[in-house]
């Protein structure tokens, strides 16, 4: 309101200043400002003040515009010479404008899934922009909408050439070689996308999953720590991943009969990530190769206080192999204590149980698992005690029926495609995920057995005479009060 107020005041005062001087030029008849005589071609010419001053105005006027004839003359001469003038400018504009009106409806185009129409506006926005760098990767993005993946190809090849525009055209070819399948070439194709721009995170996630689906865990490492130093992965997420792909090179290394090698990845995949249970089972197995069983014992146990697992169970059975069943059962307590109600520590209790025959200690030990919804490996434990109370025969079969019926339990599922599998991988054998393996229980599915004794994976205990005895006997050959000398009877074999 106030600016408002200011300039009509300020537009009032230059009209008043203005009809001042005017006046005063008017009635001007001193010496100062008596008339202008001037003699032009023999002719004496007397003007007043005022048309002094009109015909100055009238004359800057008249210069200015043969000034600017002047410049168009020479703009025209220039133009006409070949030289960019302001009429070729002109013209350029123009052409530049309808350029980016046809690349803005091309990506509209685009946008809306119409394939063909959006590759018709990027050949009219290349004619008139002539900027194949902007232009081609909407025409290669329409020849794809379009289904045309060779018209595509070649788009992405030119790209190639252009020092500019390479890093797009790797990317295109790349994104093809891995929908066709050709990991090989794809992975070729990564690595040179990934030289171009180190810090491109989808570039770096690609390679880092081709280079784990060919085992090149090495290459994997440094790609991962390339992810780390750009700022685009957590640290705590960063040791994981370092975790599975050295535990992944110490079973390469492993395989190939490298120990030394495999025991000192092993041992820094564990240091890595202490709760990586197959990390964890590796580290402990060497240090029990080295004799080294305090530096196996605290592994498991700092990998059962994070996750209880059966196969930390079993490495714990391999630091002291020629013990009792009494004296691993009293061994174990070390661990039971670290997680007392989960549910692993729970069922390797039951079978330490069952394997020094003391079947209520195997009872009590499941706790209040078979309360709640069981699984098979619950239900058939129930029935080798059942079997090795001296149950009968149709309680045995009972619970395995049940057994049949029931989920199998927690396995290694993919946390991206939900695959079960038994043993831990560091990329998915179905969707290839890298580090997707969790222990939990699978999605429902139906279990089935040709045998029951399937369902029984228990720890391998042994007696003081060095016999081998497992609680799946229980359930082959009764319990200890039903052993006669006859062979057992084809049902009971079955069994």
């Amino acid at each position: 309101m106030l600016l408002s107020l200011f300039k009509i005041l300020v537009f009032l005062a230059l009209v008043a200043a203005l009809a001042m001087g005017i006046t005063y030029l008017m009635d001007a008849e001193n010496i100062i400002l008596g008339d202008v005589q001037t003699t032009i071609a023999g002719t004496e010419y007397t003007i007043s003040p005022l048309q002094t001053v009109i015909f100055i105005c009238i004359l800057s006027v008249a210069v200015w515009l043969m000034l600017k004839l002047f410049t168009l003359l020479v703009a025209i001469l220039r133009f006409i010479n070949g030289d960019e003038t302001a009429v070729s400018r002109y013209f350029f504009r123009s052409r530049e404008r309808k350029g980016y009106q046809a690349f803005s409806e091309g990506m509209l185009a685009l946008a809306s899934g119409e394939g063909g129409l959006a590759m018709s506006k990027a050949s009219k926005a290349e004619r008139y922009l002539k900027k194949p760098a902007l232009t081609n990767l909407l025409a290669a993005q329409a020849a794809e909408m379009s289904g045309d993946r060779q018209k595509a190809s070649e788009i992405y090849k030119t790209l190639i050439t252009d020092q500019q525009t390479r890093f797009v055209g790797i990317r295109g070819i790349l994104k093809q070689r891995l929908e066709d399948g050709e990991t090989g070439v794809a992975l070729k194709l990564a690595e040179k996308a990934f030289l171009i721009k180190p810090k491109h995170e989808e570039t770096q996630d690609i390679l880092l999953s081709l280079q784990a689906r060919s085992q090149d865990w090495r290459g994997a490492r440094k790609t991962l720590n390339a992810k780390l130093k750009h700022g685009s992965l957590p640290r705590d997420v960063h040791k994981r991943r370092d975790a599975v792909l050295a535990l992944s090179q110490a079973r390469g290394i492993l395989d190939d009969g490298q120990t030394i090698e495999a025991r000192e990845a092993a041992i820094e995949s564990n240091r890595l990530s202490p709760d990586l249970v197959p990390a964890a089972v590796m580290a402990a197995r060497s240090y029990i190769e080295q004799d080294k069983h305090k530096y196996a014992l605290r592994v498991i146990k700092k990998a059962w206080g994070s996750q209880p697992h059966p196969d930390l169970a079993a490495v714990f059975c391999e630091i002291t192999p020629d013990e009792t069943p009494l004296e691993r059962l009293k061994r174990f307590e070390a661990l039971s204590k670290l997680a007392p109600e989960h549910r692993e520590t729970k069922l390797a209790l039951a079978e330490l149980h069952l394997v020094a025959e003391d079947f209520p200690g195997a009872r009590r030990a499941l706790g209040t698992l078979l309360d709640q919804e069981p699984d098979a490996h619950i239900l058939t434990i129930m029935a080798a005690i059942e079997r090795g109370e001296g149950g009968e025969d149709h309680a045995v079969r009972a619970w395995l029926a049940k057994a049949l019926s029931a989920q199998r339990g927690p396995q290694w599922v993919c946390e991206n495609c939900q695959t079960a599998q038994s043993e831990w991988d560091p990329v998915c054998p179905t969707c290839e995920a890298f580090d997707t393996m969790s222990w939990k229980e699978p999605p429902a599915t139906t279990f089935s057995s040709s045998t029951h004794l399937e369902m029984l994976p228990l720890l391998v205990g042994k007696r003081a005479n060095g016999e081998v005895s497992r609680p799946v006997d229980y359930i082959e050959r009764g319990s200890k009060e039903e052993i006669d000398e006859k062979d057992p009877s084809p049902a009971d074999q079955k069994i």
